[in-house]
Order: structure tokens, then sequence, then C-alpha cells
């Protein structure tokens, strides 16, 4: 009787399929193992960096998913779906470690800010962190591994791989989805829009299947699925902007009667920001930002916003500060800053702080107020399991608050009702990169998002234009006008089709005053349904994967049994 392969039987691309010509030029990748394999990788993760902002290069990330295609090809070559997720998942790791290596090196300005106290542990924020966090791509390599089969149904695998792998750090361990591969698509104003419907991770899902298609150009055993991938990637590209030019349309989005907003960006240095002794001087700038007259023929600022953390100091405890920053806003107007806030603790209990934001009145009333709920950990607070043992070798969080912030409460929290604005969002600093938590599950509509933020930490570097262009999709996903204020910039108004109708450039000191754009009527199909959408990509992603692994089964019996 002739013998029968079964799916654990080895479909993986062999280093030798492909047509005549490609397979030689690719020879010398296809031959790497060990330590040169993995230094390939993370060379071509590094190159991939390339497409996040401020860069915006996307033939960098086909280059970069193609190479690691091919490492992966070479990885899995004659080895059953078992045998494949070590190999896999360490080309995986290295090339997820080169690319968050190259795109977060930035992170190290925050340990120079106080380099006497921090700077023995840059190494830790700009290795350690892309080090651990490799490990999620080398997971979804592994995963991709275990279905990778000869021609494009490797790239349905590697795209179901990366997917997960990237909503899995969004999530897992309070999640930190910075850069996550959808942002290469996010940026282009018509491209961008496809997140009303499928938000970010599913533009990562789009992203890999775009990107990675060219790797079939120089290994598909014959001419459909050698062009067919990269023809329907150019296509997928193509309907994309051209839905996005639909629907952005020529007319300008909109804007809220009777609304005038003023965004004060100080431009404090870091290093000076959260000194007590600057607190007078700090208040007056704010105050005189505030105070200045608007442009000729302009109407007068009825909304006032401030950046986060705006003062060294509580400013809810001082009566004094708290009446000049009110004398400072005029009848009608209010004002939104960011501050620390303190509550009156219980007996036998300490002080509790928060990252909030402030509705002030004339006068110096606090109307309401929102407290940060997803806190920046080791910037804002020590991770619990490891505070007492990471203190007692003299780490601290970077923001000096004793035992370091409490985050608030969840859900409608969010939500700040403000005299004459719609509802407000409210997301301080990176809380505006997390995709579906602006609006969680029991909150009220809103009218517009507010983020105020300090990027200061992190100077003139790629960082900042980073985290605006991850605020301004969240923007397209929920149909909200953003409204970001930022110490050192880039402040901005962006409106809900993601367009950026005023903004302020690094390190300036200025006002910016601006109307507010309306949201979007009707609102969108991801901010009704979440991830859901993309939940079903990754389900085809994976039933592609799975079927092309049967079909090469099924070729691969009829052989074997010649061969018996």
């Amino acid at each position: 009787m002739a013998p029968t392969l079964s799916l654990h039987s080895r479909t993986a691309a062999h280093p030798s399929d492909g047509p005549r010509g490609s397979a030689g030029a690719l020879r010398p990748i296809l031959r790497l193992t060990g330590w040169r394999r993995l230094g390939l990788a993370w060379l071509a993760g590094a190159l991939g960096a390339l497409a996040m902002p401020p860069f915006g290069i996307l033939p960098a990330l086909a280059l970069s998913l193609s190479v690691a295609v091919w490492l992966t090809d070479a990885a899995a070559a004659d080895r059953p779906a078992l045998r494949r997720l070590l190999p896999c998942g360490l080309v995986g790791w290295a090339w997820g470690f080169g690319y968050l290596t190259a795109g977060l090196w930035w992170l190290g300005a925050a340990f120079l800010v106080e380099a006497d106290e921090f700077a023995w542990a840059m190494p830790l924020g700009v290795v350690g962190l892309p080090f651990g966090l490799g490990l999620f791509y080398g997971a979804g390599f592994a995963a991709a591994g275990a279905l990778w089969v000869r021609g494009p149904g490797r790239i349905a695998a590697l795209a179901f791989g990366i997917g997960a792998a990237e909503w899995l750090r969004g999530h897992i361990l309070t999640g930190f989805p910075w850069n996550t591969l959808g942002m290469a698509l996010g940026q282009d104003l018509r491209l961008m829009q496809a997140a009303s419907v499928v938000g970010l991770y599913g533009l990562t899902v789009l992203a890999v299947l775009v990107c990675a298609a060219p790797a079939t150009l120089a290994t598909g055993s014959n001419p459909r699925s050698r062009f067919g991938p990269t023809l329907a990637a150019a296509i997928v590209l193509a309907a994309l902007a051209l839905y996005g030019a639909w629907r952005v349309g020529p007319a300008p989005d909109p804007v809220v009667a009777g609304v005038r907003l003023r965004l004060v960006q100080p431009n404090l240095p870091q290093d000076a920001k959260f000194r007590p002794e600057n607190r007078d001087d700090i208040v007056e700038r704010y105050v005189e930002l505030t105070r200045r007259a608007p442009e000729p023929g302009e109407p007068r600022p009825t909304h006032i916003v401030w950046p986060e953390s705006a003062f060294p100091f509580l400013i809810q405890r001082d009566p004094d500060a708290l009446a000049k920053v009110g004398a400072g806003i005029e009848p009608g107007q209010i004002l939104l800053t960011g501050a620390a806030r303190a509550d009156e603790p219980l007996p036998g209990e300490r002080l509790r702080y928060y990252n909030a934001i402030l509705a002030i009145e004339p006068g110096g009333r606090i109307t309401d107020s929102y407290d940060k709920v997803h806190l920046v950990p080791f910037g804002e607070y020590l991770p619990a399991p490891l505070d007492w043992l990471l203190r007692a070798v003299g780490l601290r969080q970077f923001v000096a608050i004793p035992g370091g912030f409490t985050a608030g409460e969840r859900a409608a929290q969010r939500i700040l009702t403000v005299p004459g604005l719609p509802p407000v969002a409210a997301t301080i600093c990176y809380e505006a990169i997390f995709p579906g938590a602006i609006l969680p599950a029991g909150a009220a509509p809103a009218g517009l998002i507010l983020n105020v933020t300090n990027d200061a930490w992190f100077g003139d570097t790629p960082g900042p234009r980073q985290h605006l262009a991850q605020a301004r999709l969240r923007a397209v996903e929920e149909g909200l006008p953003l409204v970001r204020d930022a110490n050192t910039g880039i402040s901005a108004v962006i409106d809900p089709h993601g367009r950026v109708t005023a903004s302020l450039p690094l390190d300036r000191e200025r006002i910016l005053d601006a109307d507010l754009p309306a949201r979007l009527v009707g609102g969108t199909l991801y901010g009704r349904l979440g991830d859901l959408p993309f939940g079903l990509m990754l389900a085809a992603c994976l039933l592609g994967a799975l079927r092309a692994n049967l079909r090469a089964s099924a070729r691969a019996r009829p052989r074997a049994g010649m061969r018996a």
C-alpha cells in the first residue's frame, strides 16, 4: 500500500522552490544559519521601522517583510510543523527586536532628563524593552511557521501570526501598541480611512498582506503564485486609496458653532518643569499666554487648553495659585488643564496622587475632573510585583511622586462635562495610542477627543511625531475630532477624517486659536463594532493558510505514492 502524508508532513517551502534564477539569487539568504540568520532578521526589522512616522517609507516595510518571509522559508524548510516553531520563532524575535530598537531608540532621551539618576538605566529602555517586546513577534512568527507552506499561503500565515501578536502586544501587561505595523498605512490621509472600518489592528493585517506579498516575486513556482500576490497587493492599495479619497471628499468638515479653542503650548524645559521653585514663573507664563489678544478679526477664545501636568504642585490644594489661574480666565471662558491631583487619604492610608485633567471656571472653581486610567509603567509607577525590588536597587518612576501615581477609575469617568462643549472624551499622554479604549463600554457618547500630553521627555526626536500620528488615527477610528495640547508640541486640532486643521511645531512657545470640528454624523463602523472586523480578518487569514496547507498535503500524496 502506498504511503501517504499527513498535515505534519514537510509542506513548508524549501529553499530550492521557485522559478529559475530566483532561487539562485536568494541562495545566500536561504543558506544562512545561526546568528547570521538572526542578524539579517534584525537588520530587516530595523529597516522596516522606516515605514513608521516621521518617515513613512512604505517600500521599506515591503523589503523588510519580504526578507522576513525568505528567512522563514529557510527556517521552516523540510521540517514538520512542530519542529518549525523554534527556528521560525527565533527569526520573528530577531526581526521584532530590530524593528522596535530602530523605532523606539528615542526613548533614551527620557533617561537623560535627570541623567545623574537615570542614565545608567538607559540600556533597559533602548535595548531591554525591544528585546522583551520582540518575544511577541517571535510568538507570531512561530504561529505562522506552524502554518508555513509553499506559495502565497504563507503570506496569509504571516498576516495571521503578526496580526495576533500585535493585538497581544497592545493588551498584555497593560499593553504597549506603539508603532503597531498598521501605522505604515495609518499616516497617509487616504489610506488611513480604512481604520474607520477595521481599526488599527485591521490595518496591521492589511499592511502585512500588502508588504509581504512581493516576497513571492522571487520564490513563486509558477506565474500565478509568483506575480498574483503582488498584483493583488497593488489592487488592495489602490482600493484603499480610492475609498479614502471618496470618504474624505473635497469639502472641509463643519465646525461646532459658538466654540473657539485656544491651545497653549508653553515649551517648558523638562528639567525645569517639575521644580517647585519655578511654580510662580510657570503659572505666570500660562496666564500670560492665555490672556493674549486674538489676531485682528478673530473671535475671542471660549475654551482654553493647557497641557499635561501643567503645574509642579497640587493646584487644588493651593488657593492662591488657583485664584491666580482663575483670574487669568475671562468671564464666559473655561480652562481645561492637566494637573497632578490628590485625594484626602483615609486614616492610616498614604496620600494618593492622580495624573488628571481639571475643568476650571473664572474665579478658580474646579467643575469637573478626569483621572488618568492607563498609567505609563516605569514612567508614572513601578509595576506592583516588582516595585519593592526595583526601589531596592535604586530605581524609581520618572515622575517623582511618592509611591507613583494611582490609576483612576474606568468607563464613564472618561467623559468630561464642560459648559459650551460637546461631551469630552478625555485622554492623557499615551492613553491616546490605544485603539478601542477612547470610548470604553458604559461611557456616554462623546463629541470630541481631548488629549493633553508632555512630550518634552523625548526632545526633537521621532517620538513626539509618532505620538501625534497615533493619536490622529483615533479620530478616524471613532469619527471624532481630536484636540491635542502638548507642552513642547506637537499641538494640533484634527477633524474626524484625520485632517490636521491647525497645528503648532515642536519646541515653540505659542498659542493656537482654532475652531472645533464637529463629530461625524452617524459615527463609524469601527466605533460600533470595535475589533470584530479585525477578528474576522484574522480568521480569514488563518483559514486561508489552513486551506493552502490542505491543498499542499493533497498534492504531496500522489508524489509520495509514486516514490513508494
